[in-house]
Order: structure tokens, then sequence, then C-alpha cells
């Protein structure tokens, strides 16, 4: 199994995430939390409450750890397409794969990193949802003080199956999604390139960016599902499952409370996917 697709994978990941951070931290928590009117009020009120730094709340554990989770996404997805077809990544543009083969092994890739995803991306979401300013001499401490005192609350609050709340609306969300993602890429990479031929940087970026909005497109409603389910062990509020999330939300919401951080999502969506698949094509350019 090569290797070097994990690698890429993470080092892109890397990338895409500490560009996309801030934008990630407002959409979590317009998802989940109903004090803020909008983008515009979400950014002034956790910029004057928390300095900058509060747009990078976690930021440094899912740099050490979901990074790795786009590694195992990006190698799954390689070696996946390379047992459908018998063709390395070098081989691809000379003997594409089909569609089908693509979506099938996108599909692979996100069915297989939602098991490492699920408790670092719980981890994530409720550290980015403590509001809390910067400490002062006095002023109360956040309620994590951490990634591992968040992990270890957790599992001592909600007992160990607490790390995986939202696994199964994770699942939901990124198995169609990542096929999607994969195969919208690989099209728009198809229609701007000579047969045979690598794409352009100028190619890959507007594939990766329109790929990543189309993804979260689709995404976008059951992220606000999975979302609020992590933090529904936070609030002592118990859903009895993915639909029950959704019926209690359209309840209170309307059907407006799917589409919550659709904008801001999109508008990280292009440069952070732009980011990661030039980043990931290079590299392996480079190995290969």
């Amino acid at each position: 199994m090569p290797v070097e697709e994990f690698v890429a994978g993470w080092i892109s990941g890397a990338l895409g995430l500490v560009l996309g951070y801030p934008f990630d931290t407002v959409k979590v928590r317009l998802q989940t939390q109903t004090t803020y009117r909008g983008i515009f009020d979400c950014l002034v009120k956790t910029y004057r409450h928390e300095s900058l730094l509060g747009f990078f709340k976690g930021m440094s554990f899912p740099i050490a750890s979901i990074a790795v989770v786009n590694s195992v996404l990006f190698g799954v997805y390689s070696n996946t397409l390379l047992a459908l077809t018998a063709t390395s990544h070098q081989e691809r543009r000379a003997q594409p794969p089909s569609y089908a083969h693509v979506f099938l092994a996108g599909c692979t890739g996100g069915f297989v990193q939602v098991y490492c995803l699920a408790p670092f991306d719980l981890i994530k979401v409720r550290l980015q949802n403590q509001t809390e300013p910067r400490a002062r001499p006095g002023s109360p401490p956040p309620r994590y003080r951490g990634p591992v005192h968040c992990a270890v609350s957790i599992c001592q609050e909600e007992g160990p199956r607490g790390l995986f709340r939202g696994a199964w609306a994770l699942m939901l969300r990124d198995t169609p999604t990542l096929g999607i993602y994969f195969v919208t890429y690989e099209w728009l990479c198809r229609q701007s390139t000579p047969e045979g031929q690598n794409p352009s940087s100028a190619s890959v970026l507007v594939a990766g960016g329109f790929a990543g909005i189309v993804s979260w497109a689709v995404a976008t409603p059951l992220d606000v599902i999975k979302s609020r389910m992590q933090m529904a062990g936070l609030k002592h509020r118990v859903y009895r499952g993915v639909l029950d999330c959704m019926a209690s939300s359209v309840r209170q919401e309307g059907l407006g409370v799917f589409f919550r951080g659709l904008t801001i999502n999109s508008a990280r969506a292009f440069p952070v996917n732009a980011v990661t698949f030039l980043s990931y094509e290079y590299l392996l350019r480079w190995w290969g």
C-alpha cells in the first residue's frame, strides 16, 4: 500500500485547516448557539469578547489529529482507486478511472475516516463553543482547559461513549458527500485539461475550490445535526437519534435551521479545498 498519499494528505490537510479554522469556529457557533444574529454579529462578538485568539480555540489539537484524519481520507481514497483500477496516482491522468470508481473510492475514504474523526471532531466542537474571554486574574476558568482535559471530562461525565456523540450523523454526512467531493474535483479537472496531461495549478485550484463548495452544500444539513448532537451532552439534553434531533430542531426553529452556516461554509470551502488539493497534487508529483 503506497504511503505517499497518506503523508501528502496529512500535510495538505494541515495547510487547509490553518487557513479555514477561523471560519470553522464561526460556523460551529452559528449552528449550535442562538445568541448570534448572523455571521457578522458572531465575528464582532467573538473578537470583542475573546480577541483574535477566540477564532483559533482548540486549533492545536486538530492540527495534530484531524489533519491526520485527512491523511486517512486521501490515503484510503487513493489506495481504493488503486485496488479498483490497478493504476497508481501518476498513471491516472493517462488512464482516468470511471466516475463510478471515483465515487466509490471517495465514499470508502469518507466512511473509514469517520472512525478516526468522531472523537477528535467532538472535542474540537466543544472547545470552539467556549466563549469565555481570555483568562484574567480572578476570572472563572473555562469549562475545558484544553483538549486532553476536555476528553477526560467527557469520559467522566458522559462515559466513553460520549466521545462518539454525533458519530452516526457524521457518517451519514461524510460517506456520500466525499464521494461527490472527489467526483466534482475529477470532473472539473478533466474539463479543463487536455487528455493525458496533468492539470495546471489554476485548474487544480478552481476544481478543488468548487468541489469544496458543492460538497458542503450537500453536507450542511447533516453538519448542523452532527454539531447539535455533539453539544447535547454538555447541555444535558438527550436526542434519541439523528431523526429525533432533526425533528426537534425543525419544531423549534423551522426548516431554515438545516442551512445554518451554509454561507460561511461556502466562503471557507473554496480557499481551503483549493489549497488542500493543490498541495496534495504537487507533493505527489514531487515524490513521484
